[in-house]
């Protein structure tokens, strides 16, 4: 088969959220899409989906592609990796299938594709065997902190994102090396998450942003937070450049 009676496949940040995050060329690309891929929790479609609506041509076939498992399973257990990793080999299988059929595959990814997105997994299978594209997204970090209208890093500010899956040592540990963070993957982890903020003084320089930039989003400081409760969608900001006139120090001081 020769590259030009391939199919092309299209990674497409879809944004965090809001419908008028997605760009001029997100919504290009899906104006071209023959299949339209999107992954998503059992019995749904997913936040992915929701955000195009509207946006699809007629006739597009869509193809959800449903994880065989979320959170029955610890991600570190063996069960869990061997179900993903045949899950993820599988969806490249029959997204090749509509490719080599000379297809435009448009598959979904919130936020940008390249970043914590489930689109590549099916990239990294595929793309060397067939056109390709990736079109950027609107981070949910960026789209998070512009809910708090807090500026995140200037000048010589390091930032770092980390996942809220790590322990809480090492969460503590890189919070204490760097000037600005972003925690991505907060759900069920916050309560580890609010005790490594305040073990490293950085607790009431934090926020929470919950379904960031969506219709029912809410911004608030992390302290200020009575519960320990949070949806999936939800990510803790610790802002840098200290010296801005009215930051917060570590001391709850307004400067």
């Amino acid at each position: 088969m020769t590259a030009q009676s391939k199919g092309r496949l299209i990674g497409v940040g879809t944004g965090p959220g809001d419908p008028e995050l997605l760009t001029l060329k997100a919504v290009r690309a899906l104006a071209e899409a023959d299949v339209l891929a999107h992954f998503a929790k059992r019995g749904g479609n997913g936040n992915a989906r929701a955000i195009v609506e509207g946006r699809l041509k007629p006739g597009v076939v869509e193809l959800p592609l449903h994880y065989p498992v979320t959170t029955e399973i610890a991600k570190s257990h063996d069960d869990y990796k061997a179900h993903i990793l045949a899950f993820y080999e599988e969806s490249a299988a029959v997204v090749a299938r509509h490719l080599d059929a000379g297809r435009t595959v448009a598959v979904l990814s919130e936020g940008d594709p390249l970043f914590y997105g489930s689109y590549m997994h099916l990239h990294v299978r595929l793309a060397h065997l067939y056109p390709t594209e990736v079109v950027p997204g609107v981070t949910a970090m960026s789209g998070c902190w512009s809910a708090t209208g807090q500026p995140i890093v200037q000048g010589d500010d390091v930032l770092t994102v980390l996942p809220g899956t790590m322990s809480e040592f090492e969460l503590a540990r890189r919070l204490n090396d760097t000037d600005a963070a972003v925690i991505m993957k907060v759900g069920r982890n916050l309560p580890k998450i609010r005790r490594a903020l305040e073990t490293t003084g950085r607790l009431e320089r934090a926020f929470y942003v919950e379904r960031g930039t969506m219709a029912n989003g809410a911004t608030m400081r992390l302290a200020d937070k009575a519960d320990d409760a949070a949806p999936y969608f939800s990510i803790v900001l610790v802002p840098g450049w200290l010296g801005r006139p009215g930051s917060v120090t570590a001391s709850g001081v307004v400067l």
